[in-house]
């Protein structure tokens, strides 16, 4: 005989408080986390924690913005005598670069403008 289980009236979806949120949060988007593991864990689905995620951008105690990576510190230079690349953009929008520039920001700048 198969036993089923009813659960009736209003109070049928659990509720998170926003300290477990933030905590779950924090673990799903930690370096190197898998979010479906984390939400195993937890005992949330995963589509819950991108909603919480989504909704928490919106939100200033909680705030997700993109890393980057520098190779290379970067150093005052010299003020630059003439420019070594001069690109032209539609719109009359001009960028300079300067000849001691380093090769990985002139190769970051192209791509970025591919």
């Amino acid at each position: 005989m198969t036993q089923i289980t009813l659960q009736t009236g209003p109070e049928r979806r659990r509720h998170w408080s926003a300290a477990a949120q933030r905590e779950i949060l924090s673990a799903a988007f930690m370096p190197r986390a898998v979010v479906t593991e984390v939400g195993r864990r937890y005992d949330v689905s995963t589509s819950l924690i991108y909603k919480w995620r989504q909704q928490a951008q919106g939100r200033s105690d909680v705030a997700f913005v993109p890393a980057v990576l520098l190779p290379e510190p970067m150093t005052a230079s010299a003020p630059p005598t003439s420019p070594a690349i001069v690109v032209e953009l539609t719109g009359g929008t001009r960028l300079t670069i300067d000849a001691q520039a380093s090769a990985a920001l002139v190769g970051a700048v192209l791509r970025a403008l591919r």
